[in-house]
């Protein structure tokens, strides 16, 4: 591939970077702010390394038939930030995909409870593998879920 095609393509120029400044560059200018956050309304609002925090608003628009919060929500913030805590730790050119996810819900999230924290944390991150650990609560610090997850690098 020459410079001139590289250059018209920003995911190369993504994967010149660390997955920390690659989530650090999303977080400080919005530029890449993955669509999913827009549809279910959170966000990034913090980066370390193997560590990442994001801050969500269940409203009636995530509601399930019974009339509390879908457990989808739960399941995509905790999802989210466990992927994140292993992108913070990827070297250039390293990927990721989730091989498995877990979670249990602990509380039933209701429609204007307010908002909510999801903080992802690696435990490890191998050659092959890595694996993290994430806990979601209200704004009150009750717990609400909690997951891990095991991804494979690539």
């Amino acid at each position: 591939m020459s410079q001139q095609e590289s250059k018209k393509n920003p995911a190369n120029d993504l994967m010149s970077l660390t997955g920390y400044d690659q989530l650090k560059m999303g977080l400080e200018s919005k530029q890449f702010k993955p669509s999913i956050g827009t549809t279910l309304e959170f966000d990034l609002i913090d980066v370390e390394k193997g560590k990442v925090t994001f801050r969500g608003n269940p409203s009636e628009k995530h509601m399930n038939p019974i009339g509390t919060i879908h457990g989808g929500y739960a399941a995509t913030l905790l999802d989210s930030a466990l992927g994140c805590a292993v992108h913070s730790t990827l070297e250039a050119g390293e990927r990721y995909t989730t091989v498995d996810l877990n979670v249990k819900y602990i509380r039933a999230m209701m429609p204007g409870m307010g908002p909510v924290t999801c903080v992802g944390e690696i435990v490890h991150k191998g050659r092959k593998t890595a694996t993290a650990n994430a806990t979601l609560v209200d704004e009150n610090g009750k717990l609400l879920a909690h997951g891990n997850t095991t991804c494979i690098i690539l």
